[in-house]
């Protein structure tokens, strides 16, 4: 990845903590990280790994502006989205970022063409329904759009969210242990996709895995551990 690509996420001086309530005065502070630096440029994939409690979730919630940081800034594309309104914030975040989560997040009154064009339809998208089977189609689910999440394997239903993902061509996508809940030939399907949709929308991939093997097929490895933020050499 050339240093000349223009950066996609910017966070300088971040820090996370959290009020322990009913602890002793001395011990009232939970302090997750703090002072983390990291940019991240336009169209890299990387991998941030660490033992579980690190806070790697809480990290990419900063990353994402889903979540406040004590201290420090989150810039996204050269937006601080700090700045914005908490509707400017929320239109923003629905142009150009898009999630795949470890638990799916489908929701169950939906079939798989409605769980994925959704999020066309929210930002009044007028060709939504042909967009989403098109992701469909693209990850290998154009006979199962009438299905719901309760007919589909938990791999068709990460798929469904794949393309639920993609079908915005967002600039930044943020996973959070997508495979977790999948056997390893499903899981080793899912990362393909993933990478290669990612690829094909020239997205930016951000994304949080226990396993090391799969971090290493990203362009960047990051560590999290005891509060501090390492890139991994190969």
């Amino acid at each position: 990845m050339q240093l000349t690509t223009p950066l996609a996420i910017d966070a300088q001086q971040l820090s996370k903590s959290f009020n322990n309530a009913g602890a002793a005065e001395s011990d009232s502070e939970i302090s997750l990280f703090k002072d983390l630096n990291l940019q991240i440029h336009k169209g890299e994939s990387v991998a941030i790994i660490g033992p579980s409690g690190t806070g790697k979730s809480t990290l990419l919630s900063l990353l994402a502006c889903l979540d406040t940081p004590t201290s420090g800034t989150v810039t996204l594309s050269g937006t601080d989205l700090n700045k914005l309104d908490p509707q400017q914030k929320a239109a923003w975040r629905a142009k150009n970022i898009s999630f795949v989560f470890q638990s799916f997040h489908l929701l169950g009154e939906l079939n798989a063409l409605e769980n994925t064009q959704l999020p066309l339809d929210i930002q009044g998208v007028d060709n939504s329904n042909q967009q989403a089977k098109k992701w469909l189609e693209a990850v290998g689910l154009g006979e199962r759009t009438q299905h719901f999440p309760a007919q589909l394997s938990g791999g068709e239903q990460q798929r469904v969210a794949i393309a639920r993902a993609f079908v915005t061509q967002p600039s930044l996508l943020f996973a959070d242990e997508p495979t977790g809940n999948l056997d390893s030939n499903t899981g080793e399907n899912i990362i393909k996709l993933l990478f290669e949709s990612s690829a094909q929308t020239q997205s930016t991939l951000v994304l949080i895995t226990h396993d090391e093997q799969l971090a290493r097929r990203c362009d960047r490895v990051f560590k999290l551990n005891d509060g501090q933020l390492q890139e991994v050499s190969e």
